[in-house]
């Protein structure tokens, strides 16, 4: 049974909270929050303990911390916890910046613990069906990857002005994928983005729609294509071309149901947004972990996969800013 500390009771937290608590192997001994009613709330619901960072990390009966806090305090939190000799989940990113990322990082190697980012897409069924075929030669080489990503609206202002922008907020889980669909790194980012959606976002400094293409030494390629709005609901989609074939992760729908009429054939809209779609997602995110810290070894976004795909954001940052294609090489 691993003793799991929980900090941040936010929305991301909640879920996490909830699958802690219903994994057979695992126990919600912590909540941290610095909202106090919302981490009583949630330690209530699951019977765990409220308690400050000090109490959590001095505390030898814990395994592993979970960070589901703000951006801001991430890198802070898997030192803390890295020196305290505790194994770590951190949801994305480590940190906004670059070389506090490295220098998170290298504290995380000192201490020898380990340390999954929350890149939970690849813990989606269909697409890690997608990724196990690919390594199976199902369409032999892979040459193009597509990767549609569109959020059903836009969020807060308040939000948008401390996430990092969209490319560090919403496209680095594209980015995530791209690098696990591709196999290989970029060493070119082009991007090209607006904002479309709100006017607010515009006056943030931050965009809402985008293009942005990943070229590879090889020459296999990616295209991610972003918005902040989809009025049909959470698009998620990406395909594969292969020089044998293709595959395709289309959207997770409402349901299967399909109308048939004079008038037409009526579809049901995609599920609504990212807490339905990646449901399953997190759930096998967190058993991944777990079952990788029994065994002392397993497979799981480390945190240079953290590194990496911050990396790409930035290089996509530059390229908007200078109209042209930027190595992502050189910005370390």
């Amino acid at each position: 049974m691993l003793n799991v500390a929980l900090l941040g009771a936010g929305r991301i937290g909640q879920i996490h909270a909830g699958n802690i608590a219903a994994h057979p192997q695992c126990r919600l001994a912590y909540v941290m929050d610095v909202y106090a009613p919302a981490a009583t709330a949630l330690a209530e619901k699951y019977g765990a303990t409220v308690a400050d960072l000090a109490t959590i990390l001095a505390d030898s009966s814990i395994d592993l911390v979970a960070i589901c806090s703000a951006t801001n305090t991430h890198a802070d939190l898997i030192e803390a916890a890295a020196r305290a000799n505790k194994a770590i989940f951190c949801e994305k990113p480590v940190d906004l910046s670059l070389a506090r990322v490295q220098s998170c990082l290298a504290t995380v190697r000192e201490a020898g613990v380990p340390l999954m980012i929350g890149f939970n897409r690849r813990f989606d069924p269909s697409m890690a069906h997608l990724q196990s075929s690919l390594r199976a030669g199902e369409i032999g080489s892979t040459e193009l990857v597509t990767i549609s990503s569109r959020d059903p609206g836009a969020p807060p202002p308040e939000y948008v002005k401390v996430s990092g922008g969209l490319f560090r907020d919403m496209t680095i889980h594209d980015f995530d994928m791209a690098r696990w669909l591709l196999d290989e790194e970029p060493v070119s980012v082009y991007a090209s983005a607006s904002a479309l959606v709100d006017p607010q976002i515009k006056a943030a400094g931050d965009v809402d729609t985008a293009v942005v293409t990943l070229t590879c030494a090889s020459g296999k390629m990616a295209v991610i294509t972003n918005s902040r709005r989809a009025s049909y609901g959470y698009d998620q989609r990406i395909e594969v071309h292969g020089s044998e074939g293709m595959l395709a992760v289309t959207n997770q729908l409402e349901s299967q149901l399909v109308k048939s009429v004079a008038m037409g054939v009526v579809a049901q809209k995609p599920q609504h947004f990212f807490l339905q779609r990646y449901a399953e997602a997190y759930r096998n995110e967190l058993a991944t972990f777990i079952e990788a810290l029994a065994k002392g070894e397993g497979e799981y976004p480390s945190g240079n996969d953290g590194l990496q795909a911050l990396l790409l954001a930035d290089a996509a940052l530059a390229s908007l800013k200078t109209g042209k294609p930027v190595a992502p090489a050189s910005l370390l």
